[in-house]
């Protein structure tokens, strides 16, 4: 592997467990059930071994044009439509 290829994968792993933290806290805190779980999905498209397997089976992998669109779509969503800084508020109460 290439330093090209291993900073993408330390992008692509950190990007997807974010994705996995802010589908979680969707699931748990708030009233968006439905969006948490659908994060918690989509956050393995940012998984390396993921797109190793998926291009196993289906022969090809996913583009990366279509994983930024995506990354952008869920960042937007999150924060802008989500009000996740709220939601971790309530989570932040809870926990303590």
């Amino acid at each position: 592997m290439d330093n090209k290829s291993n900073v993408w994968n330390i992008i692509s792993w950190g990007f997807g467990i974010v994705v996995l933290v802010i589908g979680i806290i969707n699931t748990f805190w708030g009233n968006d059930l439905g969006f948490g779980v659908f994060l918690i999905v989509i956050s393995v498209v940012y998984f390396p071994p993921t797109n190793v397997i998926f291009k196993k089976i289906t022969g090809f992998s996913i583009p990366l044009v279509i994983k930024i669109l995506l990354g952008l779509f869920i960042i937007w969503a999150a924060l802008g439509v989500g009000e996740l800084f709220i939601k971790i508020e309530l989570m932040m109460m809870d926990l303590e």
